[in-house]
């Protein structure tokens, strides 16, 4: 394969320099906004005659090759006025292009009807893009805009619940998705256990979830991509805005190091509402806070360089019982050079690292571990024609995993210090990618990508009896662990298992008429990391684990089939995709599995399979004083782990069972209205299917002992979820010329004050000695006010 995809590269070139040789000419250049500077990600550049056009990269560039001769040309973007010329085309040409926000309304959406095409016409499909703007629209708990929350308005996209972390899309897990922020690997999104993310909403350019038809430059995880960018600063002048609630405030610097060629960013996010608790007489401690930073250097034309960087951290105590901090720090530098006006490149080295500790003064000891990870990678677009684009590129990750290590807090805690044994892996990968437009109705794009992941030497690893970690007592029916007959150690160079797999990637689209389209897409993918979790949510105490002797990697087969209209000259438009996917090597746990500080994990995990499969569909109002979504998914998520053999019983007696995030049902409706320049309303409606649990049915006495028996794997739920949340946008001085400007957010969340269930726990009652089932809501009504201000 790594032969097929060199040898691909190669022919390409060589038709590149065919195609070259024709009277055709290339127009290219960079986009940016003309405020702050920023470049723009996704900017239609279209020829109306010819139906025909492009987009601007991660970076704003973009490159359009043509016959020579004259043409309309047309800059449009969601936000921005359009901007109209005439174009005479008779030599290679570089336009850059300045782009003004629209007048009427940060969030106003202007679309031509030609660049709607263009959309419809793109074999891209199971893709949203949410714009800053409207995210900052949308009524959240605490005031806090949370860009996690966000997405999870959208078709096919879930949580856990209330207070949890992560977020699950299209039956998958929260450890399935791959989160990117400028590049680099966020393993945990979440501050505070989830009631915020890590991303200050302030700091962020660009959105992008890849539910499905994922590109071949995106691997390592079978899920979803959630691909988030960071402002790059302005290059021009000083500016300053950040906002000030009721729990946290932030605040965010940018300006020229050397105006028109370099700039800086420096955001701060922190919460504050734990200063009050002594007020109320409690030690408790919980809060968060993190740094954004960004440095860019224009070189020259075809030259630029950045360095950014997020670190973020968690700090919970109890009293003088335990602290508890954990966080994300990232790494990145990138350099963009410019071959030529149709070939674009970027090279990154990451440093991405997740750290979690856990102080238990109570006991006598500190708890450390964590996941560190140094990523090299090298991307290039090729702009071969005005019907043929390439992408391709390679990476190379190298891994290390700490399991936990405890330390004594002093030499009278008569704790011993123990270190669970370190882990080592290197994934590596190659991919092209090409979209190619075969006629004015019909556009594909199609590749692949060769994935290698590398098991690499440890300290000890466990040796058991038949290879086999794991036993079956057939007499009671239950899996028990088998004890090591002995360890083997190795160097760190050793490799102690490989895996290679091809990720094969397509998609098309065909042009019904002038205003719809159907598309379908498959995607193989393949996930070497898996999260050691058995709670329905992430947690900072969870640890990740690479595949190795025991632990075979996910693999992902899925196929969509959509179709997109647009209504009314794009004042509506409707998306409805159908999907079905399986996963191989899906990890689960046997009954009564301990995961925490657990150094032969492979003792308590069984190899199983998934599936999901659903109806998206997603209707948009695009235009006027009122715009908005109603999004409404109805899905199914399963899965089983058979027996290894005809005598095993395997989990949930081999049978299909609900995943913990499996909802049958999810309804969203959101929408704003702009009454004026001063006043505006957002609200937000969501429905749910409770998620499935797993209740005792029964109990019997053993030794005086009473031992519950629980029914089926996840064959109860809890009661539907639902709440309505309600925000008011002021700017008191909506034309006002001054450089500082500010403006007030009014929300309450939970309207109805809905007390929804975050799970059920059975107890017996001390007085009457029956069974009782106790359901614990987290959130009510919530109210809150936040000021935002800019200079």
């Amino acid at each position: 394969m790594r032969k097929f995809l060199l040898g691909s590269i190669a022919y390409i070139l060589l038709f590149t320099s065919i195609i070259s040789a024709q009277n055709k000419y290339t127009l290219s250049g960079i986009v940016t906004d003309n405020s702050t500077t920023e470049t723009i990600i996704g900017v239609n550049i279209i020829i109306p005659e010819l139906k025909n056009g492009t987009v601007t990269n991660e970076y704003g560039f973009y490159s359009l090759t043509l016959e020579e001769g004259t043409y309309q040309l047309q800059i449009s973007y969601l936000g921005y006025k359009t901007v109209n010329l005439t174009l005479e085309l008779d030599a290679d040409k570089t336009l850059n292009f300045k782009l003004e926000e629209s007048v009427e309304s940060l969030d106003e959406i202007i679309i031509n009807e030609d660049v709607e095409k263009l959309n419809i016409r793109k074999p891209q499909m199971s893709v949203n893009s949410l714009s800053i703007n409207t995210i900052k629209q949308m009524p959240v708990v605490f005031g806090e805009v949370d860009v996690i929350k966000s997405i999870t308005l959208l078709p096919g996209v879930t949580n856990a619940g209330e207070g949890s972390s992560g977020f699950n899309v299209r039956g998958g897990s929260a450890d399935q998705n791959l989160i990117l922020l400028d590049e680099a690997t966020i393993f945990n999104s979440s501050h505070l256990f989830g009631f915020f993310s890590v991303f200050n909403p302030d700091a962020i350019k660009d959105i992008k979830l890849y539910k499905g038809g994922v590109p071949a430059k995106y691997g390592g995880r079978v899920s979803s991509v959630l691909d988030i960018y960071q402002k790059e600063g302005n290059n021009e002048e000083f500016h300053l805005n950040g906002g000030i609630g009721l729990v946290s405030s932030r605040l965010l610097a940018e300006g020229p190091i050397k105006k028109g060629k370099s700039s800086f960013l420096f955001g701060g996010r922190s919460s504050y509402a734990h200063l009050f608790l002594p007020l109320f007489d409690l030690d408790n401690v919980a809060y968060f806070y993190d740094l954004n930073t960004k440095l860019s250097y224009r070189l020259n034309e075809k030259n630029s360089v950045y360095i950014s960087g997020y670190f973020g951290r968690d700090v919970f105590s109890l009293g003088d019982s335990f602290t508890n901090t954990y966080g994300n720090t990232v790494l990145n530098f990138r350099w963009n050079h410019l071959f030529s006006n149709k070939l674009f490149s970027n090279f990154s080295a990451i440093y991405s690292d997740y750290f979690y500790g856990l102080t238990l003064d109570f006991v006598g000891f500190d708890w450390e571990s964590g996941i560190t990870n140094f990523n090299v990678k090298y991307d290039l677009k090729h702009y071969i024609s005005d019907t043929f684009k390439l992408e391709y590129g390679l990476n190379s990750i190298y891994y290390k995993f700490n399991p936990g290590e405890i330390e004594p807090i002093d030499e009278n805690s008569g704790i011993n210090p123990d270190k669970l044994i370190d882990k080592y892996a290197f994934e590596n990968a190659i991919y092209i990618d090409a979209e190619h437009k075969i006629s004015d109705k019909l556009s594909l794009s199609y590749g692949a990508r060769l994935s290698t992941f590398h098991r690499l030497g440890q300290d000890e690893l466990n040796v058991y009896q038949d290879n086999n970690p794991l036993n079956f007592n057939n007499q009671l029916q239950v899996y028990e662990i088998a004890e090591p007959i002995g360890t083997e150690s190795f160097s760190r160079s050793d490799v102690l298992e490989s895996f290679a797999n091809i990720e094969p990637r397509a998609s098309l689209a065909y042009q019904l008429n002038e205003s719809s389209s159907v598309k379908a897409s498959y995607n193989r993918m393949s996930q070497y990391l898996h999260l050691l979790s058995n709670t329905s949510s992430p947690t900072p105490l969870d640890v990740w684990a690479p595949s190795g002797r025991f632990i075979e990697p996910q693999i992902l087969d899925q196929v969509a089939l959509g179709y997109f209209k647009s209504i009314n000259d794009n004042a509506y438009s409707l998306e409805v995709e159908t999907f079905y996917k399986t996963i191989k090597n899906r990890i689960d746990y046997i009954d009564s599995a301990n995961l925490i500080a657990n150094d032969a994990i492979e003792q308590v995990i069984l190899n199983g399979e998934a599936r999901a499969y659903g109806l998206e569909i997603l209707l948009r109002k695009n235009e006027g004083c009122f715009k908005g979504w109603l999004a409404y998914t109805l899905s199914k998520s399963e899965q089983r782990t058979p027996g290894r053999t005809p005598l095993e019983t395997g989990i949930n007696n081999g049978d299909w069972y609900n995943t913990p995030w499996d909802k049958t049902h999810d309804v969203t409706l959101t929408g704003s209205y702009e009454l004026n320049k001063k006043w505006s309303f957002n609200t937000n409606f969501l429905f749910q299917t409770g998620i499935p649990v797993t209740f005792p049915n029964g109990q019997y006495q053993f030794n005086g002992i009473t031992i519950p028996v629980y029914e089926a794997r996840n064959s109860s739920r809890l009661t539907n979820y639902h709440r309505m949340d309600l925000s008011v946008n002021y700017n008191p001085k909506p034309d006002s010329q001054k450089r500082l400007k500010g403006q007030w957010v009014f929300s309450l969340y939970n309207l109805y004050n809905r007390r929804n269930a975050t799970n059920i726990t059975f107890r017996e009652n001390r007085i009457s000695g029956r069974n009782e089932a106790t359901r614990l809501a987290i959130f009510g009504i919530v109210p809150a006010v936040t000021y935002n201000f800019q200079f």
